[in-house]
Protein backbone atom coordinates (compact mmCIF):
# COMPACT_ATOMS: atom_id res chain seq x y z
CA UNK A 1 0.00 0.00 0.00
CA UNK A 2 1.55 3.01 -1.43
CA UNK A 3 -0.29 5.93 0.58
CA UNK A 4 -0.48 9.99 -0.41
CA UNK A 5 1.87 10.65 2.29
CA UNK A 6 3.80 8.25 1.13
CA UNK A 7 4.20 9.59 -2.47
CA UNK A 8 4.67 12.98 -1.76
CA UNK A 9 7.42 12.35 0.44
CA UNK A 10 9.58 9.64 -1.44
CA UNK A 11 8.94 12.76 -4.64
CA UNK A 12 10.78 15.44 -2.47
CA UNK A 13 14.31 13.28 -2.59
CA UNK A 14 15.81 14.58 -5.38
CA UNK A 15 14.98 17.81 -4.37
CA UNK A 16 16.93 16.87 -1.10
CA UNK A 17 19.73 16.05 -3.23
CA UNK A 18 20.09 19.36 -4.74
CA UNK A 19 17.70 19.15 -8.17
CA UNK A 20 16.20 22.29 -9.31
CA UNK A 21 13.89 22.50 -12.01
CA UNK A 22 15.86 23.18 -15.14
CA UNK A 23 17.41 19.98 -14.68
CA UNK A 24 16.60 16.46 -16.79
CA UNK A 25 16.47 13.41 -15.44
CA UNK A 26 16.92 9.90 -17.56
CA UNK A 27 15.17 7.36 -16.33
CA UNK A 28 15.34 3.64 -17.80
CA UNK A 29 13.90 1.70 -15.31
CA UNK A 30 10.51 -0.26 -15.20
CA UNK A 31 8.09 2.22 -14.26
CA UNK A 32 6.47 -0.96 -12.12
CA UNK A 33 9.46 -0.05 -10.21
CA UNK A 34 9.18 2.20 -6.97
CA UNK A 35 12.57 4.29 -7.79
CA UNK A 36 11.48 4.82 -11.51
CA UNK A 37 7.96 5.76 -10.48
CA UNK A 38 7.85 7.46 -7.38
CA UNK A 39 11.65 9.06 -7.27
CA UNK A 40 11.63 9.84 -11.14
CA UNK A 41 7.99 10.70 -12.60
CA UNK A 42 6.51 11.72 -9.08
CA UNK A 43 10.20 13.45 -8.50
CA UNK A 44 10.28 15.53 -12.17
CA UNK A 45 6.60 16.39 -11.39
CA UNK A 46 7.30 18.01 -7.92
CA UNK A 47 10.37 19.79 -9.06
CA UNK A 48 8.81 21.10 -12.33
CA UNK A 49 11.68 19.48 -13.85
CA UNK A 50 12.27 17.56 -17.44
CA UNK A 51 11.75 13.96 -17.99
CA UNK A 52 13.40 11.53 -20.54
CA UNK A 53 11.97 8.35 -20.71
CA UNK A 54 13.92 5.59 -22.14
CA UNK A 55 12.23 2.45 -23.03
CA UNK A 56 15.15 -0.22 -22.08
CA UNK A 57 18.24 0.23 -20.67
CA UNK A 58 21.21 0.10 -22.84
CA UNK A 59 24.81 0.66 -21.66
CA UNK A 60 25.84 1.21 -25.09
CA UNK A 61 23.28 4.16 -25.99
CA UNK A 62 23.51 5.90 -22.49
CA UNK A 63 26.32 8.54 -22.58
CA UNK A 64 24.86 9.65 -26.15
CA UNK A 65 21.65 9.68 -25.34
CA UNK A 66 22.67 12.01 -21.99
CA UNK A 67 24.06 14.20 -24.43
CA UNK A 68 21.28 13.94 -27.06
CA UNK A 69 19.47 15.23 -24.23
CA UNK A 70 21.25 17.13 -22.56
CA UNK A 71 20.62 15.11 -19.14
CA UNK A 72 21.63 16.19 -15.87
CA UNK A 73 21.29 13.38 -13.63
CA UNK A 74 20.00 9.95 -13.60
CA UNK A 75 18.58 7.05 -11.29
CA UNK A 76 19.89 3.59 -10.95
CA UNK A 77 19.27 0.36 -9.17
CA UNK A 78 21.26 -2.61 -8.65
CA UNK A 79 24.21 -3.39 -11.10
CA UNK A 80 23.27 -0.79 -13.67
CA UNK A 81 26.40 1.40 -12.95
CA UNK A 82 28.57 -1.61 -13.36
CA UNK A 83 27.22 -2.23 -16.70
CA UNK A 84 28.09 1.72 -17.69
CA UNK A 85 31.96 1.22 -16.65
CA UNK A 86 31.94 -2.29 -18.41
CA UNK A 87 31.81 -0.44 -21.88
CA UNK A 88 35.32 0.27 -22.91
CA UNK A 89 35.37 3.97 -23.67
CA UNK A 90 35.88 6.56 -20.40
CA UNK A 91 33.08 9.37 -21.40
CA UNK A 92 33.43 12.65 -19.79
CA UNK A 93 31.48 14.77 -22.49
CA UNK A 94 28.30 15.15 -20.70
CA UNK A 95 26.40 17.25 -18.21
CA UNK A 96 25.42 14.61 -15.67
CA UNK A 97 25.75 16.35 -12.21
CA UNK A 98 23.90 13.67 -10.01
CA UNK A 99 22.92 10.05 -9.92
CA UNK A 100 20.43 8.78 -7.50
CA UNK A 101 19.92 5.12 -6.44
CA UNK A 102 20.88 2.13 -4.61
CA UNK A 103 23.11 -1.00 -5.05
CA UNK A 104 25.91 0.60 -6.13
CA UNK A 105 28.96 -1.42 -4.59
CA UNK A 106 32.25 0.61 -3.55
CA UNK A 107 34.76 -0.44 -6.22
CA UNK A 108 32.12 0.47 -8.85
CA UNK A 109 31.51 3.69 -6.90
CA UNK A 110 34.91 4.80 -7.59
CA UNK A 111 35.30 3.16 -10.86
CA UNK A 112 32.99 5.24 -12.21
CA UNK A 113 34.12 8.96 -10.43
CA UNK A 114 37.72 7.85 -12.67
CA UNK A 115 35.85 6.81 -15.54
CA UNK A 116 33.22 9.33 -15.89
CA UNK A 117 33.50 12.53 -13.92
CA UNK A 118 33.09 14.48 -10.39
CA UNK A 119 29.04 13.01 -10.63
CA UNK A 120 27.68 13.56 -6.94
CA UNK A 121 26.15 9.93 -6.48
CA UNK A 122 22.91 9.78 -3.71
CA UNK A 123 22.92 6.51 -2.46
CA UNK A 124 19.60 5.42 -0.59
CA UNK A 125 18.57 2.42 1.60
CA UNK A 126 14.73 1.49 1.12
CA UNK A 127 12.30 -0.26 0.48
CA UNK A 128 8.26 -0.49 -1.29
CA UNK A 129 6.89 -1.77 1.78
CA UNK A 130 9.07 0.08 4.34
CA UNK A 131 7.94 2.64 6.92
CA UNK A 132 12.01 4.53 6.92
CA UNK A 133 14.65 5.39 4.81
CA UNK A 134 18.56 6.59 4.55
CA UNK A 135 20.07 8.99 2.06
CA UNK A 136 24.03 9.26 1.91
CA UNK A 137 23.90 13.10 1.29
CA UNK A 138 27.61 13.44 2.14
CA UNK A 139 28.96 11.21 -0.75
CA UNK A 140 30.88 8.65 1.30
CA UNK A 141 31.73 5.51 -0.68
CA UNK A 142 30.39 2.68 0.43
CA UNK A 143 27.83 4.27 2.75
CA UNK A 144 23.83 4.24 2.12
CA UNK A 145 23.52 6.94 4.86
CA UNK A 146 23.52 7.25 8.93
CA UNK A 147 21.60 5.48 11.48
CA UNK A 148 18.36 7.12 12.61
CA UNK A 149 16.99 6.96 16.07
CA UNK A 150 13.65 4.95 15.15
CA UNK A 151 16.00 2.18 13.05
CA UNK A 152 17.96 -0.31 15.22
CA UNK A 153 20.04 -3.48 14.48
CA UNK A 154 19.37 -6.92 16.33
CA UNK A 155 21.77 -9.42 16.42
CA UNK A 156 21.03 -12.38 13.99
CA UNK A 157 21.74 -16.00 13.48
CA UNK A 158 22.37 -16.47 9.95
CA UNK A 159 22.65 -20.03 9.95
CA UNK A 160 19.42 -20.60 12.13
CA UNK A 161 17.74 -18.02 9.86
CA UNK A 162 16.33 -16.18 13.90
CA UNK A 163 17.39 -13.69 15.47
CA UNK A 164 19.18 -14.11 18.78
CA UNK A 165 17.28 -12.95 22.39
CA UNK A 166 18.58 -12.76 25.66
CA UNK A 167 17.08 -15.18 29.02
CA UNK A 168 14.06 -12.75 28.42
CA UNK A 169 13.44 -13.51 24.97
CA UNK A 170 14.53 -9.53 24.22
CA UNK A 171 16.14 -8.89 20.93
CA UNK A 172 20.04 -8.06 21.27
CA UNK A 173 21.60 -5.13 19.13
CA UNK A 174 24.01 -5.96 17.25
CA UNK A 175 27.70 -4.27 18.03
CA UNK A 176 29.64 -1.76 16.34
CA UNK A 177 31.43 -3.43 13.10
CA UNK A 178 29.35 -6.41 13.42
CA UNK A 179 26.06 -7.17 10.23
CA UNK A 180 23.07 -6.91 12.29
CA UNK A 181 19.09 -7.03 11.28
CA UNK A 182 18.05 -3.61 10.17
CA UNK A 183 14.35 -3.02 11.84
CA UNK A 184 12.02 0.21 12.06
CA UNK A 185 10.24 1.24 14.75
CA UNK A 186 6.32 1.29 14.07
CA UNK A 187 4.79 4.55 15.75
CA UNK A 188 1.99 6.77 14.12
CA UNK A 189 4.59 8.98 12.27
CA UNK A 190 5.79 6.57 10.52
CA UNK A 191 3.34 3.36 10.20
CA UNK A 192 3.85 0.43 7.99
CA UNK A 193 0.58 0.17 5.26
CA UNK A 194 1.41 -3.30 4.94
CA UNK A 195 0.06 -5.27 2.09
CA UNK A 196 -2.96 -4.94 0.12
CA UNK A 197 -5.72 -7.74 1.58
CA UNK A 198 -2.93 -9.52 2.79
CA UNK A 199 -2.84 -9.58 6.60
CA UNK A 200 -1.18 -12.54 6.70
CA UNK A 201 1.67 -11.64 5.02
CA UNK A 202 1.19 -7.60 6.26
CA UNK A 203 1.88 -9.27 9.82
CA UNK A 204 4.50 -11.66 8.80
CA UNK A 205 6.63 -8.57 8.25
CA UNK A 206 6.29 -7.27 12.15
CA UNK A 207 8.31 -8.28 15.61
CA UNK A 208 6.62 -7.82 18.52
CA UNK A 209 7.65 -7.25 22.14
CA UNK A 210 11.37 -6.49 20.59
CA UNK A 211 13.03 -4.77 23.68
CA UNK A 212 9.82 -4.16 25.81
CA UNK A 213 6.28 -5.15 26.03
CA UNK A 214 4.02 -3.79 23.11
CA UNK A 215 6.58 -2.50 20.78
CA UNK A 216 6.27 -2.99 17.16
CA UNK A 217 9.06 -3.06 14.86
CA UNK A 218 9.21 -3.77 10.61
CA UNK A 219 11.60 -6.63 9.47
CA UNK A 220 13.10 -5.41 6.44
CA UNK A 221 15.36 -8.73 6.15
CA UNK A 222 18.48 -6.94 5.60
CA UNK A 223 21.99 -7.26 7.30
CA UNK A 224 23.50 -3.68 7.58
CA UNK A 225 27.02 -2.43 9.40
CA UNK A 226 27.07 0.61 11.47
CA UNK A 227 30.74 2.53 11.47
CA UNK A 228 31.66 3.98 14.94
CA UNK A 229 30.66 7.92 12.90
CA UNK A 230 27.54 6.37 12.61
CA UNK A 231 27.25 5.97 8.56
CA UNK A 232 25.91 2.15 7.41
CA UNK A 233 26.45 -0.15 4.94
CA UNK A 234 24.47 -2.91 3.64
CA UNK A 235 26.14 -6.51 4.30
CA UNK A 236 23.73 -8.88 3.00
CA UNK A 237 20.00 -9.86 2.59
CA UNK A 238 18.79 -12.44 4.71
CA UNK A 239 19.25 -16.07 3.24
CA UNK A 240 22.22 -14.59 1.22
CA UNK A 241 24.28 -14.84 3.43
CA UNK A 242 26.35 -18.49 4.37
CA UNK A 243 27.47 -20.22 6.97
CA UNK A 244 30.55 -22.18 6.34
CA UNK A 245 32.60 -24.13 8.60
CA UNK A 246 31.06 -21.78 11.51
CA UNK A 247 31.28 -18.85 9.82
CA UNK A 248 29.08 -16.41 8.50
CA UNK A 249 30.21 -15.62 4.73
CA UNK A 250 28.08 -12.38 3.58
CA UNK A 251 28.06 -12.94 -0.28
CA UNK A 252 28.43 -9.46 -1.15
CA UNK A 253 31.41 -8.87 0.41
CA UNK A 254 33.06 -11.46 -1.44
CA UNK A 255 31.75 -10.47 -4.67
CA UNK A 256 33.20 -7.28 -3.81
CA UNK A 257 36.91 -8.99 -3.38
CA UNK A 258 36.48 -11.39 -6.72
CA UNK A 259 35.03 -8.21 -8.87
CA UNK A 260 38.89 -6.32 -8.13
CA UNK A 261 40.64 -9.16 -10.69
CA UNK A 262 41.75 -7.42 -13.92
CA UNK A 263 39.62 -10.49 -16.20
CA UNK A 264 36.67 -10.32 -14.20
CA UNK A 265 33.52 -8.38 -15.65
CA UNK A 266 30.50 -9.06 -13.25
CA UNK A 267 30.24 -11.70 -10.26
CA UNK A 268 27.83 -13.66 -8.27
CA UNK A 269 28.47 -15.15 -5.28
CA UNK A 270 25.97 -17.59 -3.33
CA UNK A 271 26.45 -20.90 -1.31
CA UNK A 272 26.12 -24.50 -2.64
CA UNK A 273 24.93 -27.57 -0.26
CA UNK A 274 27.12 -30.58 -0.22
CA UNK A 275 26.32 -33.83 1.58
CA UNK A 276 27.82 -34.40 5.13
CA UNK A 277 28.60 -30.89 5.03
CA UNK A 278 27.25 -28.74 7.61
CA UNK A 279 26.07 -25.33 6.03
CA UNK A 280 27.07 -24.21 2.60
CA UNK A 281 30.26 -23.91 0.87
CA UNK A 282 31.05 -20.69 -1.33
CA UNK A 283 30.80 -20.62 -5.23
CA UNK A 284 31.24 -17.73 -7.75
CA UNK A 285 29.44 -17.32 -11.15
CA UNK A 286 31.92 -15.11 -13.14
CA UNK A 287 31.43 -13.34 -16.44
CA UNK A 288 34.97 -12.93 -17.83
CA UNK A 289 35.96 -9.44 -19.39
CA UNK A 290 35.97 -9.03 -23.50
CA UNK A 291 39.61 -10.92 -24.75
CA UNK A 292 39.97 -12.22 -21.40
CA UNK A 293 40.80 -15.63 -20.21
CA UNK A 294 40.38 -17.16 -16.56
CA UNK A 295 43.46 -17.24 -14.83
CA UNK A 296 42.47 -19.89 -11.77
CA UNK A 297 46.41 -19.52 -10.21
CA UNK A 298 45.92 -15.88 -10.32
CA UNK A 299 42.26 -15.75 -8.33
CA UNK A 300 43.27 -18.10 -6.04
CA UNK A 301 46.12 -15.86 -5.04
CA UNK A 302 43.88 -12.83 -4.88
CA UNK A 303 41.38 -14.80 -2.59
CA UNK A 304 44.05 -16.10 -0.50
CA UNK A 305 45.75 -12.91 0.04
CA UNK A 306 42.41 -11.28 0.59
CA UNK A 307 39.64 -13.62 2.38
CA UNK A 308 39.96 -15.54 5.17
CA UNK A 309 40.25 -19.73 4.54
CA UNK A 310 35.90 -19.96 5.45
CA UNK A 311 34.91 -17.30 2.87
CA UNK A 312 36.97 -18.44 0.00
CA UNK A 313 34.87 -19.87 -2.66
CA UNK A 314 35.83 -23.65 -3.47
CA UNK A 315 33.77 -23.47 -6.84
CA UNK A 316 34.04 -21.56 -9.71
CA UNK A 317 31.51 -21.17 -12.87
CA UNK A 318 32.52 -18.83 -15.90
CA UNK A 319 29.09 -17.69 -17.36
CA UNK A 320 29.03 -15.91 -20.42
CA UNK A 321 25.75 -13.73 -19.27
CA UNK A 322 24.31 -13.03 -16.04
CA UNK A 323 21.23 -14.36 -14.68
CA UNK A 324 19.84 -11.01 -13.61
CA UNK A 325 16.05 -9.65 -12.65
CA UNK A 326 14.31 -7.33 -14.21
CA UNK A 327 15.49 -4.64 -11.47
CA UNK A 328 19.26 -5.68 -12.82
CA UNK A 329 19.61 -7.72 -9.13
CA UNK A 330 21.73 -11.31 -9.43
CA UNK A 331 19.65 -14.37 -9.42
CA UNK A 332 20.83 -16.66 -6.86
CA UNK A 333 18.53 -19.41 -5.92
CA UNK A 334 18.56 -21.17 -9.80
CA UNK A 335 22.36 -20.99 -9.34
CA UNK A 336 23.04 -22.61 -6.27
CA UNK A 337 20.11 -25.14 -6.48
CA UNK A 338 22.18 -26.36 -10.06
CA UNK A 339 25.04 -26.80 -7.75
CA UNK A 340 28.72 -27.63 -9.11
CA UNK A 341 27.46 -31.07 -10.95
CA UNK A 342 29.05 -30.94 -14.09
CA UNK A 343 26.88 -33.36 -15.48
CA UNK A 344 23.89 -30.88 -15.45
CA UNK A 345 25.92 -27.65 -16.27
CA UNK A 346 27.70 -27.14 -19.55
CA UNK A 347 28.90 -24.13 -18.55
CA UNK A 348 33.33 -24.17 -17.57
CA UNK A 349 33.39 -25.10 -13.87
CA UNK A 350 36.81 -24.96 -11.85
CA UNK A 351 37.36 -26.27 -8.08
CA UNK A 352 39.84 -24.92 -5.78
CA UNK A 353 42.61 -26.88 -6.12
CA UNK A 354 45.21 -26.06 -2.54
CA UNK A 355 48.28 -28.70 -3.87
CA UNK A 356 48.65 -26.92 -6.86
CA UNK A 357 47.42 -23.64 -5.59
CA UNK A 358 45.34 -22.76 -8.21
CA UNK A 359 41.55 -23.13 -9.85
CA UNK A 360 41.96 -26.52 -11.46
CA UNK A 361 38.68 -27.91 -14.15
CA UNK A 362 36.08 -29.51 -12.24
CA UNK A 363 35.81 -33.19 -13.51
CA UNK A 364 33.51 -35.79 -13.52
CA UNK A 365 36.21 -37.38 -11.32
CA UNK A 366 36.73 -34.06 -8.58
CA UNK A 367 32.90 -33.74 -8.42
CA UNK A 368 32.56 -37.89 -7.16
CA UNK A 369 35.41 -37.24 -5.13
CA UNK A 370 34.08 -34.62 -3.26
CA UNK A 371 30.85 -35.79 -3.03
CA UNK A 372 32.26 -39.34 -1.43
CA UNK A 373 34.38 -37.81 1.10
CA UNK A 374 37.27 -38.18 -0.59
CA UNK A 375 38.84 -34.82 -1.15
CA UNK A 376 37.98 -32.72 1.84
CA UNK A 377 37.40 -29.53 1.29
Amino acid sequence: IITHLRTLVVSLVFAQCGAVSQDIMYVTLPLYHISASLLGIAGCIQLGATCVLKKKFSARQFWNDCRKYNVTMFLYIGELCRYLCNQKEEDRVHEVRLALGNGIRPSVWKEFLMRFGPIKIFEFYGSTEGNLSFLNYTNKIGAVGRAGIFSKFLKYDVWKQELIKDENGRCIKAPLGKPGLLVFQVTKDAPFSGYVGNKEASEKKLLRNVFVEGDVYLDTGDLLVMDEDGFLYFSDRVGDTFRWKGENVATSEVAEIIGMMDFVQEVNVYGVSIKNYEGRTGMAAIVLKRYHTFNGEKLYKHVENFLPNYAQPRFVRIMDVMQITATFKHQKIHLANEGFNPEIISEPLYFMHEPTRSYIPLTKEIYKNVLSGEIRL
